[in-house]
C-alpha cells in the first residue's frame, strides 16, 4: 500500500499549492528511500538521459514557439474583426465567429492562454456592447480558447503519444474529427440559444458602405495565411513527408514568415517568444522529471500491480474500466493540471488498458478530450483565470462559471459519443 499512500500524499501536497515538479520528485525520494533505500534511484540518470534524447518531445518547444510567434502577429485580432463582420448579421453571430476563430487559432497556435486572452480583449467587449448575455459571451470565449487541447497540433496529444507509445501523427489524424464535431456542437448550441433568447444574442446591423463581397474578401485575407500554415504543418505529417518534430520546426519557420507578412517581425519579438518558449518547456520537462521519479518509486513499491488488480476487478471489463477512468480523470481535472494527469495518472492506467485490449489511439483521444474539459471546470480551470484577468469590470466570476457550464456539458456529451461510437470517428 506504500505506492497508494504516496499517490494520495502527492495529491494533497498539490492541493496545498506546492510546486508540481518538486512535489512529485520530493515525495518519490522520501517514500522510495523509506521503502527500498537509495539504490532504487541508481538508474535515474539513465531515465533522465532517455527523456532528454526523446525526439518526439522536441516537438513541444517547437510548437510552443510557433504559437507564441503567431500570438504576437495580431493574427487573432485580424481574424476576429473580419469574421465578426462576416457573421454579425446572424443572431449569435459574434459568438459563432469567436468559435470559428478559436478553432483556427487552435490549429495554428495551440496556446490556450493566448487564445482566451486575445478573444477576451477583442470579442468580449463587442458582445457586451450588443447586450449579449454575459454567461454566453464568457462561456463561448473560454470554450473556444481550449480547442487547442484537442485540435492538432496539440501539446496534449504530443505528451500522450509519448506516454502511451502511440505515433503522434496517428493521434493528430484521429483528433481531427472529434475537434470538428466539438466546434459544430458549440455553433449549434449558440444558434439554439440565440433562437430561444433573441435578446441575449442580438444580430448586428450591417454597414451598407461595405459590400458583402468586400467582407468575404477581407475574411479570406485574414484566414488564408494561417490556414496555409496549418495545411503545411499537418499536411506534411499526414502525407508522411515529415515527422511531427520536423513539421513543428517547419511550423516555427512558417510562423516567422507570417510575422514578416503581417509586418510584425522584429528581433525583440523573436527574443520574447524564445524566452517564453524556454519557460514553458522548462516547466513541462521539470514536471516530467519529477513524474519519472514518482512513477519509478510507485512501480518499485508495487503500486502499479495493486491498481492493475483493482481495475481488472471492475464490473463490465473494458467498458467498466473506460467509464471509471473517464470519471476519475474528469474529477481530477477539477483540481490538477493536464500535465500532471498526463505524466502521473495515464502511465498508471495505460498497462491496464493494454491488458484489456483497448485501442490505444482511441484511449488517447478519450483522455485528450477529457483533459480539455479540465481547462473549463471550476475552481481551477485555467481558461476561467485567463478570462477573468482581462474581463471588463462588470463581468463577475459567477458570470464566467455560469457561462462555461453548458460548454462543459457539450464536451462531456461529445466525449460520450467518442466512447460509444468510435467507428463514427474512424477509430
Amino acid at each position: 500500500m506504500v505506492g497508494i499512500v504516496m499517490f494520495f500524499v502527492a495529491l494533497f501536497a498539490l492541493l496545498l499549492g506546492f510546486p508540481v515538479a518538486f512535489t512529485f520528485g520530493g515525495i518519490a525520494l522520501i517514500f522510495g528511500v523509506w521503502a527500498e533505500g537509495f539504490d532504487m534511484f541508481a538508474f535515474m540518470p539513465y531515465r533522465i538521459q532517455s527523456i532528454m534524447e526523446n525526439t518526439v518531445l522536441m516537438a513541444v518547444p517547437l510548437f510552443v514557439f510557433m504559437g507564441l510567434v503567431l500570438q504576437k502577429t495580431r493574427l487573432a485580432e485580424q481574424l476576429l474583426e473580419s469574421m465578426g463582420k462576416l457573421f454579425g448579421g446572424v443572431r449569435g453571430g459574434i459568438a459563432i465567429s469567436t468559435v470559428l476563430v478559436g478553432a483556427l487559432l487552435a490549429a495554428s497556435t495551440g496556446v490556450v492562454g493566448a487564445s482566451v486572452v486575445a478573444m477576451g480583449l477583442i470579442s468580449l467587449p463587442v458582445m457586451l456592447k450588443y447586450n449579449y448575455d454575459k454567461g454566453l459571451a464568457c462561456g463561448t470565449i473560454c470554450a473556444s480558447g481550449t480547442l487547442g487541447q484537442i485540435i492538432p497540433p496539440s501539446i496534449v496529444l504530443i505528451l500522450l503519444g509519448d506516454v502511451l507509445g502511440v505515433p503522434v501523427g496517428d493521434l493528430f489524424q484521429a483528433a481531427i474529427w472529434p475537434g470538428l464535431v466539438l466546434v459544430g456542437a458549440y455553433v449549434i448550441y449558440i444558434l439554439i440559444y440565440a433562437k430561444m433568447n433573441p435578446e441575449a444574442a442580438q444580430a448586428i446591423e450591417r454597414d451598407d458602405s461595405v459590400s458583402r463581397k468586400q467582407e468575404v474578401i477581407s475574411a479570406l485575407k485574414a484566414v488564408i495565411p494561417p490556414l496555409a500554415l496549418i495545411v503545411v504543418v499537418l499536411g506534411s505529417i499526414f502525407a508522411g513527408v515529415a515527422t511531427p518534430t520536423e513539421s513543428a520546426a517547419l511550423g516555427g519557420a512558417g510562423a516567422i514568415v507570417l510575422a514578416l507578412l503581417y509586418r510584425q517581425f522584429s528581433w525583440g519579438m523573436i527574443y520574447d517568444a524564445a524566452k517564453e518558449t524556454v519557460k514553458v518547456t522548462a516547466m513541462v520537462f521539470a514536471i516530467l522529471l519529477g513524474a519519472t521519479a514518482f512513477s519509478m518509486a510507485f512501480t518499485y513499491t508495487g503500486g502499479d500491480h495493486l491498481v492493475e488488480q483493482w481495475m481488472l476487478q471492475i464490473p463490465g471489463e473494458k467498458w467498466g474500466f473506460l467509464v471509471i477512468t473517464m470519471l476519475v480523470i474528469l474529477v481530477l481535472g477539477f483540481f490538477i493540471d493536464f500535465v500532471e494527469i498526463c505524466f502521473i495518472i495515464v502511465p498508471i492506467l495505460a498497462p491496464v488498458a493494454e491488458l484489456l485490449g483497448i485501442n490505444m489511439t482511441w484511449f488517447a483521444i478519450l483522455v485528450a478530450m477529457n483533459l480539455q474539459t479540465s481547462f473549463l471546470t471550476p475552481p481551477f480551470g485555467f481558461s476561467l483565470f485567463y478570462l477573468k484577468g482581462v474581463a471588463p469590470t462588470g463581468v463577475t466570476t459567477r458570470d464566467i462559471y455560469r457561462g462555461v457550464m453548458p460548454f462543459i456539458a457539450i464536451q462531456i456529451a461529445v466525449l460520450a459519443t467518442i466512447l460509444v461510437f468510435p467507428e463514427f470517428y474512424g477509430m
